[in-house]
């Protein structure tokens, strides 16, 4: 299964490159890994996050692309649907199927296979401009989302300077 994912993901990869999605580069963290990614996000225009240089990785399971891979921003990051350590929680990345602890999501919304690797960056490029504070995975975030939204703006805006001298 190992060399079918190696080259579904170099074909994914070769198209991002051709083709990127606004705002994202994507690349390779070590060219003896193609499990491995690496990808630089510029904060979308008119969010709380534009003009931010944000680097995340992506990994990939060995029989991709029947699960999805894990996305974390190597990049500090405040974000309801951002862990506090980075992984990125959306709904694409969770395995495939239903899920009995979580009844809100259906087995449409999560990962299959069908999906490819821009359906993933495009999610998480949405995902900055529009958190769902509904399941958060940093309360923190949802919760100063919600009931304090300047406070929110301004500790954004700092993560986009940290980020720009960052480069």
């Amino acid at each position: 299964m190992s060399d079918y994912a190696t080259e579904l993901l170099r074909r994914q990869l070769q198209e991002l490159n051709k083709n990127p999605p606004e705002g994202v580069s994507v690349g390779l963290a070590n060219d003896d890994n193609m499990f491995m990614w690496e990808l630089l996000i510029v904060g979308p225009a008119d969010t709380l996050y534009e003009g931010g240089f944000f680097k995340a990785k992506l990994e990939f399971p060995k029989d991709f692309p029947n699960n999805p891979p894990t996305m974390t921003f190597i990049s500090e990051m405040f974000h309801p649907n951002v862990y506090p350590d980075g992984r990125v929680c959306i709904s694409i990345l969770h395995p495939p199927g239903e899920d009995k602890f979580n009844e809100q999501e259906t087995a449409e919304e999560r990962w299959r296979p069908i999906l490819g690797v821009e359906g993933i960056i495009v999610s998480v490029v949405s995902m900055l401009s529009d958190p769902n504070d509904e399941s958060p995975a940093n309360i923190d975030a949802a919760v100063m989302w919600r009931n304090d939204r300047e406070a929110f703006k301004k500790k954004s805006r700092l993560l986009v300077r940290k980020s720009q001298d960052a480069l």
